[in-house]
């Protein structure tokens, strides 16, 4: 007789989960609360679903700031290759962009979620939206099914795929990381990754909206020890700063400002290809061409018209002044903020507004081949909710994926075991 699997959330791991459950020949029942699966997966990458990274495995390991070697087996058995021709075989083609990154050709997010929802129709996994999950049931050491609204449904394995709590909307509410915990699994502390940072200085409110391309941003602590630095592209905001390498770094800021209770400081390279020697031999230039404007007009051509003011305010020059006026010492701190522009970091925005959660269950409780909880028997996790996060470019995606392939089989192989 065929197990039956339940699993728990209809998100990129429940539904590579119940797909692979299925295709193993389980009984599989997947039950969402959202009215409709893949409610997340369906807004990811701005809406065109950035679902993986065609980077090579170690450097795919190397990308989760936390965890990222519990990742080696499940990216084994089903690795970012086998995704993308997982999909193609599917019928979706997909393309490589900047970055190494992975969407789909139609550049429609919403494509990955009907092409999974379709596949699991097919395959005959029974699909329960909806309906919300209350508990675990789990009986002499092992689990036994879920309870739903009073209602128990039986199972032989529970794979457990609700999220994090970043995007609440989505239903990412943090129920399972209560059913772990009262399972007996340790939660590592939850907090936001890929998420925007706060910063305390009043002037990076002036340049709200301004994006920037091709800048270095280096994150410190406050002892001179450098955290990490990305290169790319960054926006500023009217709380701080955010845009694709400030999200990167989040993570290991974010972990930073929980374990040291201090601020960070971040850097930002204006002109990264530049040296504070040809720097200055570049405003050099500047000054002599404009020599009898004032600096304020002088500026246009090394930085974007927004950032003139603000950048000479904190240089303490006189805006008014005559650029051949401009001494020597004055140009060596123009020199000095364009290639540091420094801010303080005292904080990361809410969980809730992060495309990822870090913390989640302790990854030492659980198989990392198999998925399977090493203290109930029969009790699978996948996706975010364990303390696995990656930076962004598809890594958390395919995380999900991974750990979903894994899980699936190996709750369908329970009654063989």
């Amino acid at each position: 007789m065929d197990n039956k699997v339940a699993v728990i959330g209809g998100g990129p791991a429940g539904m590579m989960a119940a797909l692979n459950a299925r295709a193993h020949g389980a009984q599989v029942v997947l039950i969402e609360k959202n009215q409709r699966v893949g409610k997340k997966l369906g807004i990811t990458g701005k809406g065109r679903g950035n679902i993986t990274s065609t980077v090579d495995r170690d450097q795919f390991i190397a990308s989760y700031p936390s965890n990222g070697r519990f990742l080696y087996s499940a990216l084994n058995e089903f690795s970012n290759q086998d995704l993308i021709e997982y999909f193609e075989q599917k019928g979706l083609t997909t393309k490589v962009e900047r970055g190494n990154r992975v969407f789909p050709r139609s550049e429609r997010a919403l494509d990955v979620v009907n092409l999974l929802y379709q596949n699991m129709l097919e395959a005959g996994v029974k699909i329960l939206s909806g309906r919300e999950v209350t508990g675990i049931l789990i009986e002499s050491g092992r689990a036994a099914g879920v309870m739903m609204a009073g209602e128990r449904m039986s199972a032989d394995a529970v794979i457990i795929a609700t999220g994090g709590l970043s995007y609440p909307t989505t239903g990412s509410t943090g129920d399972g990381y209560k059913w772990a915990k009262e399972a007996g699994h340790r939660i590592i502390d939850l907090r936001a990754s890929l998420v925007p940072l706060v910063t305390a200085e009043d002037w990076v409110k002036h340049l709200q909206g301004l994006s920037l391309k091709n800048v270095r941003a280096s994150a410190w602590k406050i002892d001179g020890s450098q955290i990490n630095e990305d290169f790319g592209e960054m926006l500023f905001t009217h709380f701080g700063v955010s845009g694709p390498i400030i999200l990167s770094m989040s993570s290991d800021i974010g972990k930073c400002l929980s374990r040291d209770k201090k601020a960070v400081i971040l850097t930002i390279d204006l002109k990264p290809a530049l040296s504070e020697e040809k720097l200055d031999e570049r405003i050099q230039r500047d000054l002599l061409k404009y020599s009898r404007r004032n600096l304020k007009n002088s500026l246009g051509e090394l930085l974007p018209k927004k950032m003139i003011p603000v950048i000479i305010a904190l240089s303490g020059i006189d805006a008014d002044k005559e650029c051949n006026g401009i001494s020597r010492e004055e140009r060596g701190r123009l020199v000095k903020l364009l290639k540091a522009l420094s801010m303080t970091v005292v904080a990361t925005r809410p969980v809730a507004e992060a495309i990822v959660t870090a913390g989640g269950v302790d990854v030492k409780e659980v198989n990392p081949r198999t998925m399977e909880s090493k203290l109930i028997k029969g009790l699978f996790f996948a996706g975010e909710v364990l303390d696995i996060d990656g930076y962004t470019g598809g890594f958390n995606l395919q995380a999900a994926f991974s750990t979903g392939h894994a899980a699936g089989k190996y709750a369908s192989l329970q009654n063989t075991n």
